[in-house]
Formats: structure tokens, C-alpha cells, sequence
């Protein structure tokens, strides 16, 4: 029947939608480009009162890309083997164009990929981000966290230096502790009697194909638990709790395009502050290169004080504080394992600690507080005022995980908002 209107005049209807035509309308049919735009991007509902703290999780993936192109190009010239590995990445620093940039985008990215990752698991016990529903985000994301540990570490071995040696000795033979399995296990990892030709090869297999592998698997496990149960934000408040007439949420705004304008304006600044230290202090200091390892490794020649580089510093120095070195070992991989427990170990109603007492504040406080301590006393010679203040730190350390059961009972909180706070800037 025709639509008339109020005179009896026939109604014009508007014209439908044209169909899409061309090369993109035949790729959106064979792949769903536009469908996953509009699903996880435009589609996508985040909380609206995001703040500084929600950059790191976008410049993680970033560097991890930087990570990737990086490698493959230093792959190109790296030769692993005892008598090739020094040589070639001396090749690269020297011979090759541009080499020296490469490697060096290279190893200040692992710092940056550290730091970045570290800020991230910071903002999640800032506000609860661990919590019901998102225990198993959590958990892909520590487990995002150990593969990078992995592959930092497989990585420091590779360029052969003296600190790389003797790093290399001291973490492989921390297996060794294991009770029964540990010596045999020591020697599968080496695949000879001593770090050689063989631990070369292995951990460059594992450092370029196995492990980036299983963390890229990781990282897309971890994105899509995060878009399953949405972002968590800065007051802890679930949006798809508050929905509109239009079915969507009352709190969020389109991922796309006001957080990616926002993160982008977040790369920009990371990628100047990348940039001054690529070209100005590519070691910084000894950090993020240490002079060691500018030297090639020499089983006869130990450096003055063997560390690691300092993103593992906080549990090397766990590792001196106790005496035996079975213990010393336990407690270094509980230091790491105990993350995967908070969403149980914290029994607090809130989410945020913006609506947490004094208590939870002063707890995650002194957490920081031991971090960093225990970083800076990782670096430092083995001498006595450093273990015990690293003992002192290290109690700090593991009561924020193994007493949080009892004090987030106790802490006073303060009544949650049914809806986010936000104001316009």
C-alpha cells in the first residue's frame, strides 16, 4: 500500500543505502573487514572516565610490534654461535647501514616494553582491574608477563657479551635447585656441559620463532577476555550494567574514534621520549646496556658484579637476600607467581582504590615502595647493608600478597558511585 501524507499527496520515501561496489565491497565479502570495525572498534563500548593510566596498554602492543620488525631485520645478520655471536652483532653495530639504530630500537625497546608493561600491572591493582569478572584477563595478561621474561632474558644471552655469560650462568644454574629433576634439567637447557654453541642455538630458536609464537597467542587471548567482559575503569564500575534505550551503555563512549585519537596522541609523545633516548643514551647509563657486555664473554674473566638487567633486579635481589640458594630460588619464582593468585587473595566489596580505606592505600604504597627499593639493591655489590635492607623489603614485598586476604576485610570503604565519575575536558 502507498504512503501518503497528510494532504493525500503521495510520500516520497528515502532512498536505500547503495550498495557497497568495488575492490572494498569484494574483500568485505570474502573477509568481514567492516563487520570487525564496527564489532571491535566503533562498536566497542568503553567507559568514558578513562585516564592517563589507560595509555600503557596501547603502548605495550606498540612496542611489542617495534619488537618484532626490529628482530626480524637483526636476524638478517645475527649469526648464533660461540665464536659468531659477538662477532655479528659487531657486524651490525659497524658494517651495517643503519644497523646501529636497529639494534639499538632493539634493546632500548626491551627496557621501554618493560616499563610500559610494569605501568599497565600498576594501573590494574590501582583499580581493582583483577577482580570478578575479570579474573582470567589476569591471568592471560601474567601469563603475557612470563613469556616476556622468557624472551627478555633468551634475548640477553644472544649478543654474547661478558654479562651475558655470566647472567646466563647464574639463571641456568638456578634450575639446578630443583629437587630430583634440577642437574639434568640444567644440562637440557645448556644442551652441553656448559653454555656454548648449543645454548646459543636453542635460545636463538626459542628467542625469534618459539617463544614470540606463544606470546602473540597470548596477547590475542588477552584482548579478546578484555573484550568479552569490557574495561575496567578508574571508579570499578561495570557499564554494561547500566544500559540505555538504545541498547547501549549509559557510561561509555565508542572506542573508536575518542580513544584511539587519544592514544595516538599517546604514541606520539612515547615514540619523542623513545626517540631522545635512541639517539642521546642508548645505554642509559649502564641500564639498559651494560658496559660488559661490550666486551666478549670470557669464562676466565668475571665481572666485578654480576646483575642482571634491572626489569629483573627486584628479584635478583630476593634471590641474595636468602642465604640458601634452594630458598633463595623458591622464593625469586614465588616473587613472580604470587600476581596470578590477587583476583582470590583480595576480598575487598570495591574494585578501585579510590573507595578504599587507609589500609589498602598504605598496602600498595609500600608494594611500590618495595619494588623499586628492591630493584635499585639488585644492582647494587652483594655487601651487607644491601642484603639486609633487600630482607627488609623483601618481607614488604611478599605481605602485600599473603596478608591481603585479612587486611582488605577489615579496611574501611567508602560507598561506590552507581554511576562513573566523569567531567569534561
Amino acid at each position: 500500500m502507498a504512503v501518503k501524507t497528510a494532504s493525500g499527496a503521495p510520500a516520497r520515501l528515502p532512498d536505500a543505502a547503495p550498495a557497497k561496489r568495488g575492490l572494498w565491497a569484494w574483500v568485505n565479502k570474502r573477509m568481514p573487514i567492516d563487520e570487525f570495525i564496527s564489532s571491535q572498534l566503533t562498536g566497542y563500548y568503553a567507559p568514558k572516565n578513562f585516564n592517563i593510566w589507560y595509555f600503557f596498554g596501547s603502548l605495550a602492543l606498540v612496542v611489542l610490534v617495534l619488537q618484532l620488525v626490529t628482530g626480524i631485520f637483526l636476524t638478517m645478520f645475527y649469526k648464533p654461535g660461540e665464536l659468531t655471536s659477538f662477532d655479528s652483532v659487531e657486524y651490525i653495530m659497524r658494517e651495517v647501514h643503519w644497523g646501529w639504530l636497529i639494534r639499538y630500537l632493539h634493546s632500548t625497546g626491551a627496557s621501554a616494553f618493560f616499563i610500559v608493561v610494569y605501568l599497565h600491572m600498576f594501573r590494574a591493582l590501582l583499580y581493582g582491574s583483577y577482580k570478578a569478572p575479570r579474573e582470567l584477563l589476569w591471568l592471560m595478561g601474567m601469563l603475557v608477563y612470563l613469556a616476556l621474561m622468557a624472551e627478555a632474558f633468551m634475548g640477553y644471552v644472544l649478543p654474547w657479551g661478558n654479562m651475558s655469560y655470566w647472567g646466563a650462568q647464574v639463571i641456568v644454574n638456578l634450575f639446578g635447585t630443583i629437587p630430583g629433576i634440577g642437574p639434568g634439567l640444567v644440562e637440557w637447557i645448556r644442551g652441553d656441559y656448559g653454555i656454548a654453541d648449543a645454548t646459543l642455538n636453542r635460545f636463538f630458536a626459542l628467542h625469534v620463532a618459539a617463544v614470540p609464537l606463544g606470546l602473540l597467542l597470548l596477547v590475542m587471548l588477552h584482548l579478546v577476555a578484555l573484550h568479552q567482559t569490557g574495561s575496567n575503569n578508574p571508579d570499578g564500575i561495570e557499564i554494561k550494567e547500566k544500559i540505555g534505550s538504545d541498547g547501549k551503555p549509559l557510561d561509555g563512549i565508542p572506542f573508536h574514534p575518542y580513544y584511539t585519537v587519544k592514544d595516538t596522541f599517546g604514541v606520539g609523545v612515547f615514540f619523542v621520549l623513545f626517540a631522545l633516548i635512541v639517539f642521546f643514551v642508548p645505554t642509559f647509563g649502564g641500564l639498559f646496556l651494560e658496559s660488559p657486555n661490550f666486551e666478549v664473554a670470557n669464562p676466565v674473566s668475571t665481572p666485578a658484579d654480576i646483575t642482571p638487567v634491572w626489569y629483573f633486579t627486584p628479584y635478583y635481589a630476593i634471590l641474595r637476600a636468602v642465604p640458601d640458594q634452594r630458598m633463595g630460588a623458591l622464593l625469586m619464582g614465588l616473587a613472580v607467581l604470587s600476581f596470578l593468585f590477587l583476583p582470590w587473595l583480595d576480598r575487598s566489596p570495591v574494585k578501585s582504590m579510590r573507595y578504599r580505606g587507609w589500609i589498602s592505600r598504605t598496602a600498595l604504597a609500600l608494594f611500590a615502595v618495595s619494588f623499586v627499593a628492591l630493584g635499585y639493591l639488585g644492582m647494587q655489590p652483594a655487601e651487607a647493608r644491601y642484603v639486609i635492607a633487600a630482607r627488609i623489603f623483601a618481607v614488604v614485598y611478599f605481605a602485600f600478597f599473603w596478608l591481603m586476604p585479612f587486611y582488605t576485610r577489615i579496611d574501611p570503604v567508602k560507598p561506590v558511585p552507581e554511576r562513573v565519575t566523569y567531567h569534561a575536558h
